[in-house]
């Protein structure tokens, strides 16, 4: 996802600065035209608005309070964007933490994926300050074809999980048709037809539906995160009826699918 997100900014001309565990995401994007900082401290030193897309509040956690972090680095008056799908509570403490400094943060996760990310038309839900979210919109409508501010920090990561949950639920129920039908002597290529003719159409039941025809499972948004983003959704509240049931199946899948796409919980539901 950062080197899609990263891409629009240079293309918008954003002088962009990167920092990345794995130099050779660095490398790619250096090839784009951006540069480079040896740390997360050294970055934030040298930008005015930062933003994060990593994979988890460990992460997050690294990023902001590990050896050379942003925390370290003892600047102020920059906004610092955390684009990750987080718990609102890591949300919270790292904003305390970057105001303590004279810094802003926001929450801002995003609704979509990599095609979404390489288009620009990502859904971007933000909580945190106004001020700072109308300084950041500019940067963040080159990402994106949607940038709301749902409300104060955590809010953003809140709505995310909401919508990560929906996902899980219409995924799951995505498989569980497909089995349904197979059972019942109903080829796939046949009912996903009928889907996308349907009221039921959607690109994502395109997308899904054309990867499980065609037997593709390699990640566009891996079965490990949406069980991750499930716990968190616990978390917060979750346990609507659906809700629990599609959380059990996706940490019951998790071990033996984490890696491969989500849809891939089209195997949990055959076994």
């Amino acid at each position: 996802m950062g080197i899609p997100m990263s891409r629009q900014l240079i293309k918008a001309g954003y002088p962009v600065r990167v920092y990345n565990r794995s130099t050779d995401k660095e490398d790619r994007l250096k090839a784009m035209g951006a540069s480079t900082a040896a740390s997360p401290g050294k970055l934030i030193e040298q930008t005015d608005v930062l933003v994060i897309m990593v994979s988890d509040d460990a992460a997050i956690d690294a990023i902001f309070n590990g050896d050379n972090g942003l925390l370290s680095a003892h600047t102020s008056g920059k906004i610092i964007i955390n684009m990750s799908t987080v718990s609102p509570a890591i949300s919270e403490r790292m904003a305390h933490l970057c105001e303590q400094q004279g810094n802003s943060y926001l929450d801002a996760p995003v609704s979509g994926s990599v095609k979404q990310a390489d288009e620009g038309t990502l859904v971007i839900m933000v909580g945190g300050d106004e001020k700072a979210f109308n300084e950041a919109k500019p940067i963040l409508e080159k990402m994106g074809k949607l940038t709301m501010l749902i409300g104060n920090i955590g809010a953003g990561n809140k709505a995310k999980l909401v919508i990560n949950t929906m996902l899980s639920v219409y995924s799951q129920g995505l498989a569980e048709a497909v089995v349904f039908a197979e059972q019942n002597g109903i080829k796939t290529e046949d009912l996903i037809t009928l889907l996308n003719n349907g009221a039921m159409g959607s690109p994502y039941i395109k997308i899904k539906g054309d990867a499980i025809i065609n037997n593709n499972y390699t990640a566009a948004f891996a079965l490990k995160h949406i069980a991750k983003d499930l716990r968190l959704a616990k978390d917060i509240g979750l346990k609507s009826p659906l809700g629990n049931i599609a959380y059990q199946t996706f940490q019951d899948a998790e071990a033996k699918l984490g890696e491969e796409d989500i849809i891939a919980v089209i195997k949990q539901v055959r076994d």
